[in-house]
C-alpha cells in the first residue's frame, strides 16, 4: 500500500485544501495568475484530494460536468510516486460514471507523455493557456 490515498473531495468541505495546493502548484510554482486559477466551475465541479497517512494534501484533481480532467497538481516532493496516476484513474472513473462519452483534458505540454500512457491522444495543435503551452487530450475509452 503506498503512504498516501485519494478520495472524493467537495469545494464546500475541502475548500482550504484544493486551494493550498493550486495555489502552491499553479500560482507560486508555475506562475498562473489568481484571477485565471479560481473560478466558479469549483463549486460544480466534483474534486478528488489526494492525502498522506498523516492526512496532509498532497495532490487534487478536478473533474467537471463536461467530462474534462483538469487542475491535477500534486506536491513537487510527492511526484513520480505514483500520485498523479492514481488521482487520474480515479477521475477517469468520476468522468465516465458522470456518462462522459471521452474524457479530455488540455495538458500542459511538458506533461503529454505522462497521459499518453494513461490511455489519452492528442487531438489538434498546441496552444497557450495561463501562459503555459498546452494540447487538447481525450481519453481512449471511458474507463480504463
Amino acid at each position: 500500500m503506498p503512504p498516501w490515498r485519494v478520495r472524493e473531495a467537495t469545494w464546500q468541505n475541502d475548500r482550504a485544501a484544493l486551494r493550498d495546493i493550486r495555489q502552491r502548484v499553479f500560482i507560486e510554482e508555475q506562475r498562473v495568475p489568481p484571477e485565471l486559477e479560481w473560478e466558479a466551475a469549483d463549486l460544480t465541479a466534483r474534486h478528488l484530494l489526494a492525502l498522506t497517512e498523516e492526512d496532509q494534501p498532497i495532490g487534487v484533481a478536478r473533474i467537471l460536468p463536461s467530462g474534462q480532467i483538469g487542475r491535477m497538481a500534486v506536491l513537487p516532493e510527492w511526484r513520480r510516486q505514483g500520485v498523479g496516476s492514481a488521482l487520474l484513474r480515479a477521475a477517469l472513473v468520476i468522468a465516465s460514471d458522470g456518462g462522459a462519452r471521452r474524457p479530455f483534458l488540455h495538458a500542459q505540454s511538458a506533461a503529454v507523455d505522462f497521459y499518453t500512457r494513461h490511455g489519452f491522444h492528442q487531438v489538434g495543435e498546441e496552444f497557450m493557456e495561463a501562459g503555459i503551452p498546452h494540447v487538447v487530450m481525450t481519453h481512449s475509452a471511458t474507463t480504463e
